[in-house]
């Protein structure tokens, strides 16, 4: 545990995603700027700088989403030195709207504009790379690099105003830019998600949207809501860097308690399972909204931004994670997310603007904003529990592929260090130990009563059905297997074919091989007959 953290804190992936969580506190999340003269933040600037940077961020994810899923070699060959020029501009601009008056709101949308697509890109981009590696490295990595981000970001305050703002466009964004750079040669594009074709089989595409849109949903909602409550303080209370600095320390708390409760057990959750613990907090502070005055406006508008830096890290998380399980584009699981997400926020916030101008007598106005966001968060927690549609999931079941967190604390396999190769021999020993099954080996590990395919193989995940799943479960502890490992291993052991594996997870028949070798390599074995007798050796 101690030589993985000081590699991940001593990592230039850590204090890249670091700088640009820095970069991006500074200018984009809440539409204010802590490091630019108070006297320039008018009401007209910052509402100009928030809602072109929101267009173009919200614009970006979702033209990223349609992209991959179109032109899927584009986005392999997303562009490091494109984002970080973006940003360079955007924050050029910021600063030249202070010296020439006359254009002053031309070039603050300017650079809110360019600020949010050169944001998503660099979003694009991490979560590229933190879905190219395993599961344990990627999430200790972006986890580090979220809890460095508010110490250089409240480091910034020791430094004057006039010199902060040309710190971050001539050294952080191309600090950020660099390590970005340094970290994509260390990418694999030879995993299934990259060389992935969508159009080829379009029905993985579609069920990752059908299972995830409540997900997505759910984070949206609390996007929502931090959007709406930062419009409403906008315009009703002083302009200040408390939103800013609320939104990163509630990385590094979230950050802390994560690598915490990692280190001393394993557990996992999903984005739904958040949204229903922030739900009774959020709904009970738009009720208090009206009865309460100007402080507590803001300490609601900084709680806000705090669950919403916490969301937004998971969400970065769960689509690493099913672009892994799947093997589908992370680009595109991403944008579908932020999409959604970004653009909630964006309404959310012009909602809030708006507010007072909708209902401009005495103060109705707050009452009027408390009913809409609850309405808001009441609607989206009724859809995600599945009772407005139907059962999201059955009795005893999980929620569907949710986050996984193994102990950090619990000893690797000793063949978990060993890289598994992109292309090896291996290949055909994988291949060699999954014969075609018969019909009965295959209808063994399916639902005898016929119903839509979904990408867990298991509504019962975990469960213990009989004596076979009872000893992979047994494996998946006792080496660290996630859930899609040990459910495509249970698929294994049962005989299941390469495709017919694919048909029941509704994933390629490559991303199945890419997932049989990473079982094959954790337990130190080759072919599925060493499998059965690792099984048969459990006893009961």
């Amino acid at each position: 545990m101690a030589s993985e953290g000081a590699s991940a804190i001593g990592h230039a992936s850590s204090w890249g995603y670091a700088c640009f969580l820095t970069v991006n506190a500074t200018s984009v999340w809440g539409g204010i700027f802590p490091f630019l003269p108070l006297e320039f933040q008018t009401v007209e600037v910052t509402l100009v700088f928030f809602l072109a940077q929101a267009v173009a961020f919200g614009g970006a994810f979702l033209a990223s989403m349609l992209g991959s899923y179109y032109f899927p070699y584009g986005a392999r060959r997303m562009l490091v030195s494109l984002s970080a020029i973006l940003l360079f501009l955007g924050s050029a601009c910021l600063i030249a709207a202070m010296y020439v008056a006359s254009a002053t709101l031309l070039l603050v949308g300017a650079g809110g504009v360019l600020l949010g697509v050169g944001c998503a890109g660099m979003f694009m981009l991490w979560q590229r790379y933190f879905a190219s590696l395993d599961a344990r490295q990627g999430n200790f990595r972006l986890i580090v690099g979220t809890a460095i981000a508010p110490f250089i970001y409240f480091a910034l305050y020791l430094v004057p105003i006039a010199l902060t703002a040309f710190l971050v466009p001539l050294i952080f964004v191309p600090l950020c830019g660099l390590c970005v750079a340094l970290s994509v040669r260390e990418m694999n594009f030879e995993q299934p998600m990259f060389e992935d074709v969508p159009r080829q089989h379009p029905r993985v595409y579609r069920q990752a949207v059908a299972d995830y849109w409540r997900s997505a949903l759910c984070v949206g909602s609390l996007a929502f809501a931090s959007g709406v409550i930062r419009g409403v303080a906008l315009l009703h209370e002083e302009i200040s860097s408390l939103v800013n600095s609320a939104s990163m320390l509630g990385a590094l708390l979230s950050a802390v308690v994560l690598l915490v409760l990692w280190h001393r057990m394993s557990f996992r959750f999903g984005l739904i399972s958040v949204f229903r613990v922030a739900y009774p907090l959020l709904i009970t502070g738009f009720l208090l909204l009206p009865f309460c005055g100007p402080i507590y406006l803001n300490a609601f508008a900084a709680v806000a931004y705090m669950v919403f830096s916490l969301v937004q890290m998971l969400m970065m998380m769960q689509c690493a994670q099913v672009s892994r399980d799947r093997g589908i584009n992370p680009v595109f699981i991403y944008g579908f997310f932020g999409a959604v997400a970004y653009i909630l926020q964006s309404l959310g916030f012009l909602f809030g603007w708006a507010s007072d101008l909708v209902v401009p007598t005495g103060s109705q106005w707050l009452y009027f904003v408390a009913i809409i966001a609850s309405y808001g968060l009441g609607l989206t927690l009724l859809v995600s529990t599945g009772t407005l549609v139907r059962p999201l999931v059955t009795k005893g079941a999980v929620t569907m592929d949710p986050i996984e967190f193994v102990s950090l604390a619990a000893a690797p396999s000793k063949a978990e260090a060993r890289p598994v190769p992109a292309s090896s021999h291996e290949s055909g020993e994988v291949a060699s130990g999954l014969p075609n099954a018969p019909a009965a080996a295959v209808a063994d590990s399916a639902p005898v009563k016929r119903r839509r395919r979904r990408a867990s193989a298991s509504e019962d995940a975990g469960a213990i059905r009989d004596r076979l799943s009872k000893q992979c479960l047994v494996l998946q502890e006792r080496y660290g297997l996630s859930m899609r490992e040990a459910e495509v291993m249970e698929l294994i052991a049962r005989g299941n074919s390469m495709a017919a594996i694919a048909d029941r997870l509704v994933i390629s028949e490559n991303t199945v091989r890419t997932h049989a070798k990473h079982i094959y390599t954790k337990l130190d074995i080759h072919r599925r007959q060493e499998l059965l007798d690792m099984l048969s050796e459990l006893g009961d």
